[in-house]
This record gives structure tokens, C-alpha cells and sequence, in this order.
């Protein structure tokens, strides 16, 4: 006979795995700087990205994803966090930190019995807080042989490129999980940010490859301040040794961190492929617009190099999940920490509420809940990341979090939602980005640019979606702005958004539409 004892085990253990199978499984892969314009399910003809074409083709597409502030750390937070930059105290990468033992989506999903792990890029300080395991990169990380920081602090350097071994490392804690609990796994990618050093093995995979220049590659910022003081374009600001990879000796190779960490045999490589590329470019001698041209085919094909190696791994994160029956438990959603600029406006980096930059990828499965192959228009915010995962794991929504659950949204329920999104950005150092907030709704865009440039900006989105044309000011505009700049007040004190308030009721009486005044 069995013994009571021995039964109750038993069926506390079958209990606990019935549980855990109720409970969705999550996995975030967060990814640095890719663009929606270099994925083939967002109909780019620039590059194949199978893996997540396999998310979306199995979920849905956002056309309409979003951040609240186009820069990593602070998007990042934002995303754990559920909460805008000025109210989780993580504002820019420069001048912040991040209080790692604030109340996140993790410490929720921990508390309430997940198994929660960190793997890859944190880029919020040394310490992550909330999750059961962590194995991080130091920093933003290195595409070779990067250090990673253990639970324990200690810091270990593993040779490999940094998104497989990301790969790797969440595998093999997936495999030795605790499987009577559901699990969280949010994989942080260093691809594909700055200085976009692909995987040996994606060497040359874009250099027959002419890209098209965008249309407005040749922007010369006419009517937008802000844009004619910034430093980021392909032009002036992309370098030829450290972002591309040009250098006249192996001396001038040395100074950079990410090609002397390699071992010898990714040395060999590294100047395998490279080196005849430079001594073609000092044939050329180039100048003028044929520098910038060569130089935008040389950042595309890093860069798209790069991707190949984040897809691929994306991909085996699906294969992992298929071969292990987690697929129909598991949602899986994948995203960038914003968008980035492919040359629009002349630009590389982000930072900027324009679309490129303020406007991100993002790609969902959650089998039985969302129609395969859907595409969703709603805007959403990387803010309604933790809210959404903690209402499907059946967990209460803290009442600080400012994000708003879109899971009715997935199970294709007509709820209200949202009409207009609400962007501040603080940084005022690295590209000289003026800091800036605004508003995007349906059709136009508001923004009041302050520090380095005060100034307003609207555009009508309908007749310019490539936000060439401010007509802030402009004749016959003056009833649309004043609707706006209401619509943004309301947002300023929706979200609590002091400074900008502050900036909003002091400034306006400087612009050069003197009857719009501040709201009551």
C-alpha cells in the first residue's frame, strides 16, 4: 500500500506541475538597435530573418510598437519596470542609476512562484535584483569573448561571439531549471548595437549587395533646429576605423577593445576579411558623396551581418522550446530596445521621437491566445510589457505600474484603448540629440525640443510620414496645435511628468504662436 505520506508527496508534486502548466511559461528576447526596417515580417526586402518571421507568422506583427524613451538603459528599465523614466529614476545613460531593488515585473512574477532568470544584457548597473538567475554581460557586452558576472559576483571571460553564448548560457538554464514551476526568461542580446562586428561565419554575406540610398539621405534639416545641431550622421560622424573597420596597421587595430580580445583564431579571420576590403577603399581614394555612399554600404553590411547571427539565435531559442514540448505553454515575444536609424535623414543611432527611432520592433506568440499570422495596429508602449505578462501569469498589476495590459488586445477583444502615445527623452550629450518630449497621435506628431535647442515642432503624419516638413506655426495650423498641445498637457499630468510641465508652462509664451497659452 502506498503510505499516506507518500501519497500526499505524490500529489503535491502532480498538483504543483498542473499548476505550473495553467501558468504560461514567458521568455522576452530583448535585442540593441535593430531596426524594423531590417526584418523580412515587417516586408523589408533588405535582409531574411526566419526566426522571427517564425514568431510573427505563428503570432502577431505590431505595426505600431513604441517606446517612451529611444535609448537602452532607460528603455530597459522602462520595460522591467512598467513605469516612464522620469518616475523609475533611470533616465539616461549618462547621468543615472538604476535602483535594481524597485518592484519590477520580475520581483512579481519571483514572488508569486516563477522561476526567473537574466541572461545576456542588463546594461542597468552590476546587480540585477528580483530574479531567481542571472548570468550577465559586463556592460553592454562584446560580440567576442565577453565577460559575463555570475550570481555571485564573480566575473568570468568565455570565448565564443557574445549572441551565441547568450544563446547557450539560456539553454543550458532552461535544462537545469526547476520544471515544477513555470519560468520567466528574459534574454538580453548585445546584437546589434555599435560597432556591429558580425560572426565569423557571416563575413561577406551582404557584399554583393548594393543598398538603396534612403530619400532622404540627403536631409539638410531645413525648418528643424534641433536636427541641424546633432552629430550622427553617416557623413561626419560614422568612423572608418572604429565603426568600420578600417585601419592602415594592426598598431592602430590594437587600440580597439573589441578586436584585442579576440583569440588568434578570430584574429585571423577578422583580418581575412577586412584588411582587403581597406586596401580597395585606399585605392579609391574617395571624397565627397562617394565617401558617405561607401561608407553607408559598408555600415549596412555590418549591420545586416550582425542581424543574421541574433535571427539564428532567436531561431534556436524556438527549436529549444519545440524539442522540449514548452512551445504551447510558452509565450514568446521579441523585441528591440528601440528602434535605429538605416541612413534616413543620413543617420545611424536613435534617440530621437521621429519614427525610426521612437517606433520598435516587436513580434508575439502565445499559442491558443493569439491568432497565428495576426498584425495588430493599436499603439503599444514597451510600458505595457510587464503588465500584459503579469495579467497572463494571473498576477495582480501593481497600482504604480503606468504601462496598461494589451493581453485583451492578443485575445482580439475590442477594448478601449489608447489613441495617443506620450515620449520624453533627457539625454543632452552623445550625438548633441536636443532633450525633447511630445505626443503622437493617429495622424500628427508634437514635440517641444528644450537645453540644447528650445524649440516646437509638428507634423502632419498623413501627407509626411518621413517628417521632413515642420509646419509648426505654420498658416492655418493654428487649430490643430492648440488641440495638440491640450492633448499633450493631459499626458504630461496623466503620466506626472513634472519637468516637463515645468518646461511646458514656462516656454510656450516664447513661441511664435502667441494666442495658444498654458492649459489651467
Amino acid at each position: 500500500m502506498i503510505r499516506k505520506s507518500s501519497f500526499l508527496i505524490l500529489f503535491s508534486l502532480f498538483f504543483s506541475l498542473l499548476q505550473a502548466q495553467k501558468r504560461p511559461n514567458i521568455v522576452l528576447i530583448i535585442s540593441d538597435d535593430h531596426s524594423y526596417q531590417t526584418i523580412s515580417a515587417y516586408r523589408s526586402d533588405l535582409i531574411k530573418t526566419p526566426g522571427i518571421d517564425r514568431i510573427a507568422n505563428e503570432g502577431v506583427r505590431f505595426d505600431h510598437a513604441y517606446v517612451t524613451n529611444s535609448i537602452c538603459g532607460p528603455s530597459r528599465a522602462v520595460i522591467m519596470t512598467g513605469k516612464y523614466s522620469h518616475k523609475n529614476g533611470f533616465k539616461d545613460n549618462e547621468t543615472s542609476k538604476f535602483n535594481a531593488s524597485q518592484q519590477t515585473f520580475i520581483s512579481e512574477l519571483t514572488k508569486s512562484g516563477y522561476e526567473t532568470a537574466l541572461i545576456g544584457k542588463w546594461h542597468l548597473g552590476n546587480d540585477p535584483q528580483g530574479f531567481t538567475y542571472s548570468k550577465i554581460f559586463v556592460g553592454m557586452g562584446q560580440y567576442y569573448n565577453p565577460d559575463f558576472i555570475n550570481m555571485d559576483g564573480s566575473r568570468v571571460r568565455v570565448e565564443g561571439y557574445g549572441t551565441t553564448l547568450a544563446e547557450d548560457f539560456a539553454e543550458d538554464w532552461l535544462y537545469n531549471r526547476d520544471t515544477t514551476k513555470p519560468f520567466c526568461l528574459v534574454l538580453g542580446q548585445k546584437g546589434v548595437h555599435r560597432t556591429w562586428v558580425p560572426d565569423i561565419q557571416d563575413y561577406g554575406k551582404f557584399d554583393d549587395v548594393t543598398f538603396p540610398l534612403p530619400e532622404n539621405f540627403y536631409d539638410d534639416y531645413a525648418g528643424r533646429k534641433a536636427a541641424s545641431v546633432q552629430d550622427m550622421t553617416i557623413e561626419k560622424t560614422l568612423i572608418l576605423g572604429y565603426d568600420l573597420k578600417m585601419f592602415p596597421n594592426d598598431e592602430e587595430k590594437e587600440k580597439m577593445g573589441y578586436i584585442n580580445r579576440m583569440n588568434a583564431q578570430q584574429r585571423a579571420a577578422f583580418d581575412a576579411y577586412y584588411d582587403p576590403i581597406y586596401a580597395d577603399f585606399k585605392s579609391q581614394n574617395l571624397s565627397g558623396r562617394a565617401l558617405t555612399e561607401w561608407k553607408y554600404q559598408r555600415y549596412m553590411r555590418d549591420y545586416l551581418s550582425s542581424v543574421l547571427s541574433l535571427d539564428r539565435n532567436i531561431e534556436r531559442t524556438l527549436n529549444y522550446l519545440d524539442e522540449h514540448n514548452l512551445t504551447d505553454n510558452t509565450i514568446v515575444i521579441y523585441m528591440s530596445d528601440q528602434g535605429f536609424y538605416m541612413g534616413e535623414h543620413g543617420w545611424f543611432d536613435k534617440r530621437w521621437i521621429y519614427e525610426e527611432s521612437f517606433r520598435t520592433p516587436m513580434v508575439i506568440r502565445y499559442p491558443g491566445v493569439v491568432k497565428p499570422g495576426s498584425v495588430n495596429t493599436d499603439f503599444i508602449l514597451n510600458l505595457d510589457i510587464g503588465p500584459t505578462l503579469l495579467e497572463a501569469a494571473g498576477v495582480k498589476i501593481p497600482a504604480d505600474m503606468q504601462g496598461e495590459s494589451f493581453l485583451p488586445l492578443l485575445k482580439g477583444e475590442q477594448v478601449p484603448w489608447r489613441k495617443s502615445m506620450y515620449y520624453h527623452y533627457y539625454e543632452n550629450g552623445e550625438h548633441s540629440v536636443s532633450p525633447h518630449f511630445g505626443i503622437k497621435t493617429g495622424r500628427y506628431k508634437l514635440i517641444r525640443f528644450y537645453k540644447r535647442v528650445e524649440d516646437w515642432e509638428l507634423y502632419d503624419l498623413k501627407k509626411d510620414p518621413h517628417e521632413m516638413h515642420n509646419i509648426f506655426g505654420k498658416k492655418g495650423k493654428r487649430k490643430i496645435t492648440s488641440k495638440l498641445m491640450g492633448q499633450l498637457k493631459d499626458l504630461i499630468l496623466k503620466y506626472d511628468d513634472k519637468e516637463a510641465l515645468e518646461i511646458y508652462n514656462t516656454m510656450i509664451g516664447k513661441d511664435p504662436m502667441p494666442a495658444i497659452k498654458p492649459l489651467p
